[in-house]
């Protein structure tokens, strides 16, 4: 449905840069050496596994038909973790219809933005880390997130918390040599490309940790706000791909955002510290963790919602029957301005300048929704089906 009706005016699509750099790859250029590319090295798979379904014909229309057939894959593949944790916590049957229809509806939610960006491949990547978790399989879930990792970055800020569960559940020795894989996997998947382009490695990671104040942002919503109420004065710049807010008030936006993301991220990190280690508290924080890295990031683009969308689902507890229609609403509003008036934001004008930081406010309010602590994490079960948790409980405690 999104090839059609109003989902299929306007796209803002970045399918022909990854043609490009699977071109290049097929061509037997080395990335980052040969020619600059902006992703980490586990992206690459998804940009050069389309060009060879597509063959050696050249045309970007059968790339971009491979490219999306890949992300369906890659979004169901997601989606369907994200289920299947949600319904190995045995929930309500409100929760379980709110989950699975949230899953379903997701690509009409968000729009064509889904299947013409490649972050359902590291959003794979990172909810089968945790399904792994859920499953007992700790050193194979270690080896999954440093995948995700070396795919799009933001699945770092899980680390933490998956090191803390698994010391406490499992033991010292458990939790040191699943951060060892983690650095293994991770250390293999740079190492070929820090070798041959040390430069082009290092001038991908700095791009993308030294990002201006993105035009979408919290702080930029707030300025776009400013800039309507007073006609505080707004300067535009193109940077990194992306349009951004110049000028000293943008840049101090910029820092303050980033002590922010800190912050948040450090707060849910010792919240989850002072709790008991389980599975539940576990899927929870790392909701918020991700949720907190995204609000508060320099960067807040459309696809970026992507990254929450199969962890929503597999939230635990009856505060997802909040957190999921407040994600459902920030995706809806994001389609006011992106595709179809996202040039009308660059010029500051009033509606989608609205609707950004209407968005934005959502997304937040999503934040405190799951990283409160004094909310339910689960549902009241009968004694008998708590046993289980409780005894593990018990065990980490």
């Amino acid at each position: 449905m999104i090839h059609h009706g109003p989902y299929a005016g306007g796209q803002l699509i970045d399918t022909p840069t990854y043609a490009h750099y699977a071109a290049e790859m097929r061509a037997g250029l080395v990335p980052y050496r040969d020619f600059a590319v902006e992703y980490p090295p586990v992206a690459l798979p998804a940009f050069l596994i389309p060009s060879l379904l597509a063959g050696s014909s050249g045309d970007f229309s059968v790339y971009r038909g491979a490219f999306e057939l890949l992300m369906a894959a890659c979004g169901a593949f997601a989606m369907g973790l994200g289920a299947l944790i949600l319904a190995r916590q045995r929930p309500g049957t409100p929760r379980l219809v709110v989950g699975v229809a949230f899953a379903a509806f997701t690509p009409l939610l968000i729009g064509s933005v889904i299947l013409s960006r490649y972050d359902l491949w590291p959003a794979g990547l990172t909810v089968a880390s945790l399904a792994t978790i859920v499953c007992a399989r700790e050193r194979i879930a270690f080896g999954l997130l440093a995948l995700a990792v070396a795919a799009k970055g933001y699945p770092i800020v899980i680390l933490p918390l998956a090191v803390v569960y698994v010391w406490r559940v499992s033991g010292q020795r458990k939790a040191i040599g699943c951060l060892a894989i983690f650095a293994t996997v991770l250390f293999a998947c740079f190492l070929p490309f820090v070798i041959l382009a040390p430069h082009g490695t290092w001038s991908s990671i700095h791009g993308q940790i030294s990002r201006s104040l993105q035009i979408e942002s919290l702080g930029a919503s707030i300025l776009l706000a400013a800039h309507q109420l007073t006609g505080t004065h707004l300067s535009l710049i193109v940077s990194h791909g992306s349009e951004n807010l110049g000028g000293h008030t943008a840049a101090r936006f910029a820092s303050l955002l980033s002590l922010l993301q800190i912050a948040a991220l450090l707060l849910v990190w010792l919240s989850f510290v002072r709790g008991r280690a389980t599975r539940q508290r576990l899927l929870v924080a790392s909701v918020a963790a991700v949720c907190a890295f995204v609000v508060f990031d320099r960067v807040l683009s459309p696809q970026y919602l992507i990254w929450l969308a199969p962890l929503v689902v597999a939230l635990p507890g009856r505060r997802a029957l909040v957190a999921t229609p407040l994600l459902a609403l920030a995706m809806g509003l994001t389609q006011i301005w992106f595709p179809a008036l996202f040039w009308q934001l660059t010029r500051f004008e009033t509606v989608p300048s609205w609707a950004v930081l209407g968005r934005d406010l959502v997304l937040l309010a999503l934040l405190v929704t799951v990283a409160w602590p004094g909310m339910p994490i689960r549902r009241s079960l009968p004694i008998a089906q708590r046993q289980p948790e409780t005894a593990s409980t018990a065990t980490g405690s």
